[in-house]
């Protein structure tokens, strides 16, 4: 059991060996992350990597009409700033809170010192970004050609792996941004989900009631997501002796979403 709040409920954190965890103990800084909160500007200078624990934050791609479709959904299976650990100070893509929750930050230029020394977080951020570009392209396709209620019940599952119990506090407005579609749209497909007995919703909270048939209604997007993930990052424990990233098996795997 973790404390209240501990960065090891971040599971990349958690992976990682003691003394490598000690390393960066001290520069870890716990933060409140609030709905709607902005974490990377787009196009601006990546000053710190984020761990989520109890939040989830989402990539979001604009365009000039003001519009913006999300990209991916990041919880505490991952970290964001990754393309500062790449190489590249800055990202086109902006970062936000998608649920209220907390996290640890750490200034990308630490973390960079622990991730060039070719350890285990190396290893570790390579295969979440494997399986994070994954979820990436296949949300587009399923952006492309599935249906809004399919969508929508990928959103919410995917969502809630990443958090505790069954619940989401979202608005339709919000989630209309982050599909990328009208809001009318997305009340549209919830009133479908909620006849079907998959959720219930009222006033920004959203509670999923029989889970089993939310996965029905779903398209195969989501199975092919959770499956990347479950290839490249379940079943990892820190407890595992520490081994260099080029004895470690390629299809070994490090930890689950769920």
């Amino acid at each position: 059991m973790f404390p209240q709040h501990s960065p090891k409920q971040n599971k990349i954190l958690a992976a990682l060996p003691a003394e490598d965890y000690g390393r960066l103990f001290a520069y870890l800084e716990f933060i409140s992350l609030p709905l709607g909160q902005i974490i990377h500007e787009p196009g601006s200078s990546i000053t710190h990597a984020y761990f989520p624990t109890t939040s989830t934050v989402a990539p979001l791609y604009g365009v000039e009409n003001g519009a913006s479709v999300q990209l991916s959904i990041i919880g505490n299976e991952g970290l964001t700033g990754i393309s500062s650990l790449l190489g590249s100070g800055s990202t086109p893509t902006g970062v936000v809170v998608q649920s209220a929750g907390d996290g640890y930050r750490i200034k990308t230029s630490t973390l960079k010192k622990e991730f060039d020394s070719r350890g285990k977080l190396q290893h570790l951020v390579l295969r979440f970004t494997q399986a994070l570009m994954t979820q990436t392209a296949q949300n587009a396709v399923c952006n492309r050609h599935h249906n809004i209620e399919q969508q929508l019940g990928r959103f919410l599952l995917m969502s809630l792996d990443r958090l505790a119990g069954h619940d989401l506090q979202m608005t339709h407005e919000q989630i209309a941004i982050m599909l990328g579609v009208r809001r009318e749209s997305v009340t549209q497909a919830a009133l479908k989900l909620q006849m079907i007995g998959a959720i219930q919703y009222s006033r920004g909270h959203i509670t999923v009631m029989d889970r089993e048939e939310l996965e029905n209604s779903v398209c195969e997007c989501y199975a092919v997501v959770n499956n990347e993930y479950d290839r490249l990052l379940s079943n990892y424990s820190a407890s595992h002796p520490a081994q260099s990233p080029a004895k470690l098996n390629a299809d070994e795997e490090l930890w689950s979403v769920n």
